[in-house]
């Protein structure tokens, strides 16, 4: 099967280039019933092929046939290596091949040495953060103590850069908040350690001054607001959405140990974003005050919110109502989710993790199918997006499919 896809007229966004796939393209299908769902073994398969693509593609193949020197690396999970070694390990998790497990291993060592010197560069997706917290779960899954502590000591090392706890948002000492680039994104790479190694790993008292300095910051960043209580600028802008705004970084903090008048302020800013939703879409805005309502992504709209409504959801459960917007964007994502690129900030499989979050806190197995919807169009139609051979989109495409992959021994587990 491969579906006939046309596509919308090139308008360009302000924040991005890509653009929505036809809407009569998903209200043709009824994919609940099945009609455009793959086998659930394809996968893993596709998966697995991927995985063997982007090796190549970014490790095997980093050496130039010219000169014989070693290429620049890009050390980061987000666009460089480290996200072909991250690949690996999901691949380790889900397979058990041992080979996996020794391949992230070698270019984790090799990220390390081609990190940048500069300690500003911190975050799990961006930075010496992610390098270390990989390292140390690939260490550990190793059986090699003495290698998990020597990433933790890095991270540790990392932990101390001045600028994560005190200084203004922009210049000075201080760097920004969000998940990117930001202490948001510091925090994350501690979340990982934790989930992988136990949590205690890395101490409350080491976290919790940076999470008390996002939450200062945010209130810096509303006092001109009263309506919501946290507010962040990137760049000069105050996005919403989750790579440099308020969805992510909110998101982040809901994973911490958080004060009454902390989870008030985190509860406040989100009412005052689901009461600023684009009435007739139900879409988010991608920044304060922007009536554009265009982009459906992980990076803005709806697709990181309701991410961040999902972990809300679960940590503020005697409020109904983040549960409902979390479904409601949900819808918006369903409807407006089919994308014309591919990864996880502006893409379809971005999309796509909205519905497992779903799955996730309502146990309803029309998400996963919803995902799998969206898997199997990537399936037959991403060699028409991933275009030059884009690594990073390859890696997000493998990440996707093995996570669909193991979502579906838990749907059917609970028909």
């Amino acid at each position: 099967m491969t579906p006939a896809v046309e596509f919308t007229s090139q308008e360009t966004h302000e924040e991005s280039n890509n653009q929505r796939l036809d809407v009569n393209f998903i209200h043709q299908l009824d994919i609940t019933a099945g009609n455009f769902s793959l086998p659930n073994e394809i996968f893993l398969k596709a998966a697995i092929s991927l995985k063997d693509q982007v090796v190549e593609m970014t490790w095997e193949g980093r050496c130039s046939t010219s000169a014989g020197t070693r290429k620049m690396v890009d050390p980061t999970v987000y666009s460089g290596l480290l996200g072909t070694a991250f690949t690996c390990l999901r691949s380790y998790e889900v397979t058990g091949n041992q080979q996996d497990l020794l391949l992230c291993s070698e270019i984790v060592d090799a990220c390390v040495a081609a990190a940048p010197a500069s300690s500003r560069h911190v975050t799990f997706l961006c930075g010496r953060g992610g390098i270390y917290a990989l390292g140390a779960v690939v260490a550990n899954h190793k059986g090699d103590q003495q290698g998990c502590d020597l990433f933790l000591n890095l991270f540790l090392e990392v932990a101390q850069e001045r600028a994560l706890t005190i200084g203004p948002e922009e210049g000075g000492f201080g760097m920004s908040y969000d998940l990117m680039y930001g202490r948001a994104g510091f925090l994350w790479a501690a979340l990982f350690i934790n989930n992988h190694l136990g949590e205690g790993t890395l101490p409350n008292d080491l976290l919790l001054p940076v999470v008390d300095a996002v939450l200062a910051g945010g209130r810096a960043g509303a006092s001109d607001n009263p309506a919501c209580p946290l507010m962040y600028r990137w760049q000069g802008t105050r996005y919403w959405g989750a790579a440099n705004g308020l969805a992510g970084i909110l998101q982040v903090l809901l994973h911490f140990p958080l004060s009454k008048e902390d989870a008030e302020d985190v509860k406040g800013t989100l009412r005052y974003m689901m009461n600023n939703r684009f009435l007739h879409s139900g879409n988010y805005p991608s920044s304060e005050g922007n009536p554009r309502d265009k982009l459906v992504q992980w990076s803005h709209g709806a697709t990181g919110m309701v991410i961040t409504l999902c972990k809300a959801s679960q940590v503020f459960q005697n409020d109904r109502e983040f549960r409902d917007a979390a479904i409601e964007a949900g819808e918006v994502v369903w409807k407006s989710g089919l994308v014309k690129k591919v990864g996880l900030a502006d893409g379809v499989a971005g999309n796509a993790y909205a519905f497992l979050s779903l799955y996730r806190l309502t146990g309803d197995s029309i998400y996963v199918e919803r995902a799998k919807a969206f898997a199997s169009f990537l399936y037959h139609n991403a060699s028409k997006f991933v275009a030059g051979g884009n690594s990073a989109e390859l890696i997000i495409l493998t990440l996707f499919f093995k996570d669909c992959w193991n979502s579906l021994p838990l749907v059917r587990s609970c028909n």
